[in-house]
């Protein structure tokens, strides 16, 4: 794996190198395309993979970055293969596309490291029975709610044999959890009253 790994490294080196020689950049720095090339993809498989990236939007920006830096590597070479097989000839669209690479690279590894000093706030599940809580709305008066209450607790008791919840309530009066329980203490209340009154006569 290691024989292969530094032929591989050494081979494209060699070819980005000779493809950067050929469209005209100085031999003293045409070395620095295929270190830019190389350097972009090890930066971007970093920050993909590394357990302390905290972004997830950094992390899927690197690894698109990592796989196009990897496409840019193996373009880079095939088109120097072709250029030196006499296949391809250089133009004036290669000399701009290689000499594009540089800048390109390092504005999209700013950006990664922008995304990547960014931290998410943590998703936190709802509580449950809490997402069907409804908007408090409603502009029945406390009268009124305490009657609607007596129907849906009668229906409920006809229905299951057992008093209503307070969240079957809060369904049913399309009110919030607060407001519901505060109604259902009073419709309790008034029933314990009523117990009271009849025992006393």
């Amino acid at each position: 794996m290691t024989v292969t790994a530094i032929s591989a490294a050494v081979s494209s080196f060699s070819g980005l190198q000779s493809l950067a020689a050929a469209t005209g950049w100085p031999e003293a720095l045409s070395p620095l395309f295929p270190l830019t090339v190389d350097a972009y993809a090890m930066t971007a498989t970093r920050v993909w993979l590394s357990g302390s990236t905290g972004s997830e939007r950094a992390r899927r920006f690197a690894r698109w970055n990592a796989i196009m830096a990897i496409g840019l590597s193996l373009v880079g070479n095939a088109v120097w293969h072709l250029i030196a097989a006499q296949v391809l000839t250089v133009s004036w669209v290669i000399v701009v596309l290689v000499g594009a690479v540089p800048p390109a690279v390092l504005g999209l590894l700013s950006h990664l490291a922008v995304l990547r000093s960014q931290t998410e706030a943590p998703h936190v599940p709802p509580v449950e029975g809490d997402q069907d809580e409804p908007e408090d709305t409603t502009e029945a008066t406390p009268d009124e709610l305490l009657i609607q209450a007596r129907h849906a607790d009668a229906a409920h008791r006809a229905e299951h044999g057992k008093p209503i919840t307070r969240d079957e309530l809060r369904k049913a009066l399309r009110v919030s959890t607060e407001r519901a329980s505060h109604i259902l203490r009073e419709l309790r209340n008034a029933e314990n009253r009523g117990i009271e009154m009849t025992q006393d006569h």
